[in-house]
């Protein structure tokens, strides 16, 4: 990004070529600053709007621009020689208030979009102006990696020699909204910006300066990109890191620790009030043991990863709901004694074969098993005596395009089988008459007296009595 205060002397300012479209002809402006280039295009009234303003301000001579013609005036030659003009003036005027760098050529020349310091001034103006609406009408707010690097970077600066005397540019509201809001969306790219060439994912920002953030959602920006997470441990309670390329949680729960080894884990790095997770879309194969630094820990997200087997996570005792579908589980061996008292589990789009692993977590009330490979029925008996299981998916397993497949799932569920919500849908009158006839059929089979029957057979030995 941008600093022309720190590269003043390594600044310039060119017109590289002009174009005429639509009968109107436009002079592009290659401007440098640093390492940071863009360009810019006006029309030659842009400039005449421009030179008013500096005549009028800054004492520029009137006499500096080259003159408007009315006849003749886009033919190839006259345009490169208003080219050449254009760019002497430019050089000119940039050279003559290089050190005081008024806001209006700052803006002529696109520094508000690429220059850290014109950025911020641009960005305190709008919150001084509309910061209190923003934070009671919008439920979240975003920044872009843009302008948490400019934020960042300003704090290293003592005062900018240009600051504006002006108060809606200071810096200060930029702090004070910051520090007031507590939702807060960070969208990254590595697409250039603009007509730039400062690539967005490259910048480097931390988040202190939002002392009161609850809920945050970083999309598409890599963990490198985060240098500090401030007082968030002390206050986020909603994480949603995403398409992030992340391979492990540390990235980001341990993201300003410099050595993150378990035996170095320190009360400051909890995450105190930190219950809901979201890591979907990365490239995680394996949850580490930097889950321990979230113990309050509720909602676990972890879809569209590359997770093979489940580690144990049974420390996080408030852990309710975990999603890992479109993951690549096919076994899922001994979960009770690795998970605790889950509530929910969605396992959707993997390539799980059997039920077997899910027989003991009691506390289960639903079960996502859509698109896996689960092939014969009686895998059910895994899981059919689980007392708080409500709602089971089985639908796009192969199991699912057998004759009768929700009868003969229901059935298993005994005297259970109406409280059953399968693929979305209780049963119905009609499938629960037939299960309860699969059911009398099998317990016959077994010697055992139907569920459904017991009861009746009580009422009666009762009443003979």
């Amino acid at each position: 990004m941008a600093s022309f205060l720190n590269h003043r002397n390594d600044s310039s300012v060119y017109i590289e070529e002009a174009i005429t479209k639509d009968n109107v002809t436009y002079y592009k402006i290659i401007v440098k600053v640093g390492f940071a280039q863009w360009d810019v295009w006006h029309r030659y009234s842009d400039f005449v709007e421009l030179h008013d303003k500096l005549i009028r301000d800054y004492g520029i001579e009137r006499d500096l621009l080259p003159p408007k013609k009315v006849i003749r005036n886009k033919t190839p030659k006259f345009i490169e020689h208003r080219r050449e003009a254009l760019n002497e003036y430019l050089k000119n005027v940039f050279n003559f208030l290089n050190l005081t760098m008024p806001s209006e050529f700052a803006h002529f020349l696109d520094f508000h979009l690429y220059d850290i310091f014109f950025l911020l001034q641009d960005l305190a103006k709008k919150l001084f102006l509309e910061g209190d609406k923003m934070l009671q009408s919008e439920k979240s707010h975003k920044f872009t990696p843009l302008e948490l690097h400019a934020i960042s970077e300003r704090f290293k600066i003592a005062c900018p020699p240009t600051e504006k005397l002006d108060q809606m540019y200071d810096f200060s509201h930029i702090l004070d909204f910051c520090s007031q809001i507590t939702s807060l969306s960070i969208e990254g790219s590595y697409q250039t910006l603009g007509t730039s060439n400062i690539v967005p994912n490259d910048l480097k920002f931390d988040l202190i300066p939002f002392k009161s953030l609850m809920d945050l959602k970083i999309l598409g920006v890599p963990m490198a990109c985060i240098q500090s997470v401030g007082s968030l441990r002390a206050s986020l309670c909603t994480l949603s890191v995403l398409t992030a390329t992340v391979v492990s949680l540390n990235e980001f729960l341990l993201v300003d620790v410099l050595h993150k080894d378990p035996s170095s884990i320190t009360d400051s790095m909890i995450w105190k009030k930190l219950t809901i997770i979201n890591f979907s879309s990365n490239n995680i194969n394996k949850v580490d043991w930097a889950i321990r630094l979230v113990p309050k820990l509720q909602h676990l997200n972890l879809s569209s990863n590359k997770l093979t087997e489940l580690c144990d996570i049974s420390c996080l005792h408030d852990l309710q709901v975990l999603n890992l579908s479109m993951n690549n589980f096919s076994t899922c061996d001994n979960w009770h004694a690795k998970i605790g008292n889950i509530v929910k589990i969605d396992l959707s789009q993997n390539k799980v074969q059997s039920l077997q692993g899910f027989s003991r977590l009691y506390s289960l009330e639903s079960l996502d098993l859509s698109c896996n490979v689960i092939t014969d029925v009686e895998e059910v008996q895994h899981i059919c005596k689980l007392p708080c299981l409500e709602y089971l998916w089985l639908t796009a397993n192969p199991v699912a395009t057998t004759i009768d497949y929700r009868v003969k799932v229901m059935e298993q569920f005994n005297a259970r089988m109406s409280e059953l919500c399968l693929d979305n849908e209780k049963a119905s009158e009609k499938e629960l008459d037939t299960a309860r006839v699969l059911q009398a059929l099998r317990v016959v089979k077994e010697g055992k007296t139907p569920s459904f029957l017991q009861n009746n057979h009580t009422s009666h030995s009762f009443h003979r009595s």
